[in-house]
């Protein structure tokens, strides 16, 4: 049997999580739903607090009310509540209208499943998370710097460093990544960035610190916490 992603068959089928499949671009989903929470548990989980929490900010003011958006744990650099640092984790789950959840919610369930594989679900996890709060500490020092008080929520920042973490293993793992999901993700690099900058309201200083810390993060947890593919890699 041909190796469908470039690598060893055994790889590429962890990398996908399909025991039988021969597709070769890692960003389409082929799973049924049985397969999907069995395979990215994490990013199932992570889903799944996205929705609750936005019913429960639907159901307490509305996900748009920016008092509503503080109560239940968004990000400002307000004096009166800068010193809340669970905000910056907090902040990742909550999201500021229906399409706002709509679009991180569906680059959560295409894109990020890959690594969660790759990475195994704690790593994955720390990536996701340490992303997003680095991209939440980044935006905060840049709104700062420029005497504006800001409210922000979102998972693009996490969902970013994810971004930054295929970004890596397309620059310097070529091997783990078909050249059709290499071009996807450059792709989707570019016009992310673009429509972070064109877009008013988006906290484009979250998506690019995002971004860069998954990079870097990912670079480090290879090296100092290998997950176990790539201690069993000869």
């Amino acid at each position: 049997m041909d190796a469908p992603c470039g690598v060893s068959e055994k790889l590429c089928l962890i990398l996908t999580g399909w025991s039988e499949s021969k597709k070769s671009m890692i960003f389409i989903r082929y799973e049924n739903w049985k397969s999907y929470l069995k395979f990215f548990p994490l990013t199932s989980l992570l889903l799944i607090a996205n929705v609750i929490m936005f019913f429960v900010l639907t159901f307490n003011g509305g996900s748009t009310s920016s008092l509503v958006l503080l109560k239940f744990g968004a990000l400002t650099n307000h004096e009166l509540l800068a010193g809340e640092w669970w905000r910056y984790v907090t902040s990742i789950f909550l999201h500021a209208g229906f399409s706002h959840l709509l679009f991180n919610s569906f680059a959560l369930v295409v894109f990020a499943p890959p690594m969660e594989r790759l990475l195994g679900s704690l790593r994955y996890g720390v990536l996701y998370l340490a992303g997003g709060v680095v991209g939440n500490i980044l935006a905060i020092a840049y709104y700062n710097s420029i005497n504006v008080i800001t409210i922000s929520v979102g998972a693009s920042g996490a969902i970013y460093a994810v971004y930054g973490a295929f970004l890596y293993v397309a620059l310097f793992q070529r091997g783990l990544m078909d050249e059709t999901s290499r071009k996807t993700l450059y792709t989707l690099l570019l016009f992310g960035i673009i429509f972070s900058f064109a877009v008013a309201n988006v906290n484009w200083m979250a998506h690019l610190g995002g971004l860069v810390a998954g990079f870097f993060i990912y670079g480090l947890m290879i090296r100092l916490w290998k997950p176990r593919i790539f201690r069993k890699r000869k």
